[in-house]
């Protein structure tokens, strides 16, 4: 087992393969729950996982622990990309909010963190992310009660008795396993989520094993290229800020854990360029956008595996599960009350990060300043204002808000 200190081991060893692969496990819930969430294909979002990480590590010159993969942050833009402009266009997005890494980490390396700290204060940062739990809430609740969307009106697809039994349960063994949960448990509550909703779903009859039986064992992910499309690229490129400061924080953390400065070294520009990258590169392919798992760090925490390489053995082992078939289509016979279950309470405590970062800055939200540019936010945001849909350079949702609360927090005077 490696010291905090130590540098970088890679060479090959077994236990280091089987600690990976158990880490994989610890991301794996949360992995392809986005993409189950938002329609993009599972498979592809563990390979884009896995070429991520690699692509991060490479970046950062191998020096820090953590595993990259599917973003909760783009999860309602997705949703709303793709019932607007289609797939295609929606990874058009993807591709844009790794840009805005590039942009970010550019700015860092020249003009310092301060530069962004000011830009980006807590008062713009806390409400956008609210705005990203919140914008999508009639999503699970719809999700919860069996219903999918078909152009443009809920239709109930499950009973609602039956499908609001099962979002009860998913949600309350995520509730319990957050809460009571000892150990790895504690790092997978999503996990036991989707498998206590799945056995119900069982019990119930309303799983459907079809695709599962006619899929390949191996096959080639079904990649997806973008359509480059403004209109997408506006709406979703802004939303990288949130994951933005969310990697900065996670940076930290796994900083404190191994006692290493990976802010100085190998410095947070080169990794949040390592993280833009693996983003652009995952749209380019059709899979989500990635981001640093917080439950990784846990587990690097718990293991005291501090050995960068064990991330290389969890990212292989994510491009080796993508060329399975059967995974994918397993993952797919997923009823849609589990994930209602579970989204309801991921987009509500999506928000109250939001809520915590104004918290902890000690913002006073009745002060002018602060009131206005928050409430035009959260308006903004989640009320469906849409400027320039004339033009065909249409802003709306979280990119509006995003980039309104940059500019309020720019242009209003400061308070005295």
């Amino acid at each position: 087992m490696q010291t905090p200190h130590s540098s970088p081991d890679y060479k090959f060893r077994f236990q280091d393969a089987a600690i990976g692969a158990q880490m994989l496990f610890v991301a794996f819930g949360a992995l392809v729950l986005v993409p189950l969430l938002t329609g993009l294909n599972p498979n592809v979002a563990l390979f884009t996982a896995g070429i991520g990480t690699l692509i991060y590590q490479l970046l950062t010159r191998g020096k820090v622990p953590v595993f990259v993969a599917s973003s909760f942050a783009f999860i309602a833009p997705i949703h709303y990309g793709i019932a607007t402009w289609g797939l295609k266009s929606t990874l058009s997005g993807l591709v844009a909010a790794g840009l805005v890494y590039f942009i970010v980490s550019l700015l860092i390396r020249i003009r310092g963190i301060g530069f962004i700290q000011k830009v980006l204060p807590p008062i713009v940062i806390g409400p956008v992310i609210i705005v990203i739990g919140l914008i999508l809430a009639p999503t699970a609740a719809n999700m919860a009660m069996g219903k999918i969307m078909e152009n443009g009106v809920a239709v109930q697809a499950i009973p609602q008795t039956k499908a609001l039994a099962i979002a009860g349960i998913s949600l309350a063994a995520t509730v319990l396993a957050s809460l009571l949960g000892k150990g790895f448990f504690k790092l997978l509550p999503i996990l036991c989520g989707i498998i206590a909703g799945y056995v119900a779903s069982l019990a119930m009859g309303l799983v459907n094993f079809e695709a599962l039986a006619s899929a390949q064992w191996l096959a080639v992910p079904a990649f997806t290229m973008p359509e480059w499309n403004i209109s997408a690229m506006l709406f979703i490129a802004p939303i990288a800020l949130a994951p933005i400061i969310e990697h900065y924080g996670a940076i930290q953390a796994i900083g404190q854990i191994t006692g290493r400065d990976y802010v100085k070294d190998p410095g947070i520009d080169r990794c949040l360029f390592g993280d833009g990258v693996a983003t652009s590169v995952a749209g380019m392919l059709g899979g989500p956008p990635c981001t640093t798992y917080s439950e990784v760090i846990g587990a690097v925490a718990l293991t005291r595996a501090f050995n960068p390489a064990i991330m290389t053995w969890a990212a292989l082992t994510a491009i080796l599960l993508a060329f399975v078939g059967k995974v994918g289509a397993a993952l797919e016979t997923i009823p849609i009350p589990v994930m209602g279950g579970i989204m309801t309470l991921l987009f509500g405590a999506i928000a109250v990060v939001g809520l915590q970062t104004l918290v902890k800055a000690g913002e006073d939200l009745l002060e002018p300043r602060n009131m206005i540019i928050a409430s035009l936010i959260l308006v903004l945001g989640i009320g469906g204002m849409v400027i320039g849909e004339d033009s065909g350079f249409a802003l709306r949702g979280i990119g509006l808000a995003g980039i309104a609360g940059i500019l309020l927090n720019l242009i209003l005077p400061k308070s005295r």
